[in-house]
């Protein structure tokens, strides 16, 4: 322990705070640690901190002192209420200029009202989604963050020496933008995750239930998987967690029930997507498929009464799992696709000027969804900044193109044999529809115009140019407004 001034302060002791302090004193900084039940922080020190370069604060006045001017307090703490709390039991201890940090998952547009609060009162505010779990936080995280713009250079030291840093050597960690861009990356981070698990989950069931593959084949599969296209986090602990033993020697995953949890962060991007107008269906039906997975009870009697095809097992097994890892792959590419068309509208929207290419770079290491693919990414917006999807870029598309066959195979035969494939069906449905030149939306703008005088634009006339029909010679020629509601 040294006499200097902390560098930063971390407040929260649970395991993200524990480990980012402890990743915080290993790559040289003095870190003032601060939790507010007494017992946690002295068992802290007594245990994982002794002798490391962490200083121990019993009240938030006694954190202040010790922290170099200008002071940066990093919260670790429950998203919400909590924050704002804790804002306020700081402010009297800090000075202009000072920085606070919240790397909770705190929602973006909370980060938006405590950015705009915090500088009214001189402060400055970073709202910093930080992912990667309890390894990620130890060992080094993907950050993101964004908030007060002049907060950027007093905590870039600090952030990229703690970081996570890619196969290239560069620091997964860059300032998104202006006050909830980070925060809101770092959902969107969260919803291709949702997107990812799903998948890989339909994947399993399929290779379980339709295959008649047992665990150890399973595990092999996605361990051969690991080693090319999609090689990746989730790919390679899903290998791994396949192949672990309960203490009878059978499998665990076997005994883990099938109900889901979640925090919300799903439901969040889902939300935001339906604010903005962005179709991300992949995602959504993930979000929707954890609820579905809730309603055990219900699914434990509607296994007994509701009747489906009979399940049989798929032959060439071989052949299936060639088709099984492209529809995995092109439903993994779908759901990137649609998370990078959220970050575009949102950008756009709350004036970021996110750098797509940037974000790709910043989730290549430490992140939960690292993998090789999100080289393509970052090259795809290096070649075209202002790309409008991933769908249109040569990889991506030639990519699609070569997974299309064993994507569709395997999609109609899961729905033949009754094995639900919502993530999969839904990237599916999602390409058909960007790639059609004419969807059946005229026919719904038709009806609309019909019982409610919505008015249609017409495909021979300038866009933008709305026109009504009285399509039962008894209505008039007003029509109704046109916004979005």
């Amino acid at each position: 322990m040294t006499n200097a001034k902390g560098d930063i302060a971390v407040v929260g002791l649970a395991v993200m705070g524990q480990n980012l302090i402890l990743n915080l004193a290993e790559r040289g900084f003095t870190v003032v640690a601060f939790n507010r039940t007494a017992s946690k922080l002295n068992k802290f020190f007594d245990g994982p901190a002794r002798g490391r370069n962490i200083v121990a604060a019993h009240d938030l006045r006694e954190m202040a002192e010790l922290l170099a001017k200008p002071r940066k307090v990093m919260l670790m703490i429950k998203a919400g209420r909590a924050v704002d709390e804790f804002i306020e039991l700081l402010l009297p201890c800090l000075d202009t200029g000072d920085c606070i940090v919240d790397g909770g998952n705190s929602h973006f547009s909370d980060s938006m009202r405590r950015a705009k609060y915090l500088e009214s009162k001189g402060l400055l505010y970073i709202g910093c989604g930080v992912s990667g779990g309890e390894q990620g936080a130890r060992n080094g995280p993907s950050l993101m963050p964004g908030g007060s713009k002049a907060a950027w250079p007093l905590v870039k030291g600090i952030f990229t020496a703690i970081c996570a840093k890619a196969a290239d050597g560069m620091p997964c960690c860059e300032w998104m933008g202006e006050n909830g861009a980070g925060h809101f990356v770092k959902m969107a981070h969260n919803g291709i995750e949702y997107g990812d698990l799903q998948c890989i989950a339909e994947a399993y069931q399929i290779m379980r239930d339709g295959l008649g593959m047992k665990v150890p084949e399973i595990a092999s599969a996605f361990t051969e998987w690991n080693n090319g296209e999609l090689n990746s986090y989730l790919i390679q602990i899903t290998g791994k967690l396949l192949t672990i033993k309960d203490a009878d020697g059978k499998f665990l995953i076997d005994k883990i029930l099938d109900v889901t949890g979640q925090k919300g962060t799903g439901k969040w991007v889902s939300a935001s997507a339906l604010d903005l107008g962005v179709p991300l269906a992949l995602i959504t039906e993930a979000v929707l498929s954890r609820d579905l997975s809730a309603l055990k009870d219900d699914r434990s009697v509607g296994s007994k009464l509701l009747k489906g095809p009979k399940l049989k097992n798929l032959s060439d097994t071989k052949n299936w799992l060639n088709n099984l890892q492209q529809a995995l792959f092109a439903s993994k590419m779908v759901s990137y696709c649609q998370g990078f068309m959220l970050l575009d509208k949102a950008s756009k929207e709350y004036r970021w000027n996110l750098d797509p290419g940037t974000i790709a770079s910043v989730w290549r290491g430490g992140c939960i969804i690292r993998s090789v693919f999100l080289d393509r990414i970052k090259a795809a917006f290096e070649k075209n900044p202002s790309l409008p999807s991933l769908f249109l870029d040569d990889y991506f598309n030639t990519s699609l193109e070569k997974c299309q066959g064993g994507w569709r195979e395997t999609v109609a035969a899961a729905v033949e044999a009754g094995i639900p494939v919502p993530a999969m069906s839904s990237a599916l449905s999602f390409y058909d529809g960007y790639r059609c030149n004419n969807l059946p939306a005229n026919l719904i703008q038709a009806q609309r115009d019909y019982f409610g005088a919505h008015a249609y634009e017409r495909n021979d006339r300038p866009r933008g140019v709305f026109f009504h029909f009285d399509w039962t010679g008894n209505g008039g020629e007003t029509t109704a407004g046109r916004y979005n509601a």
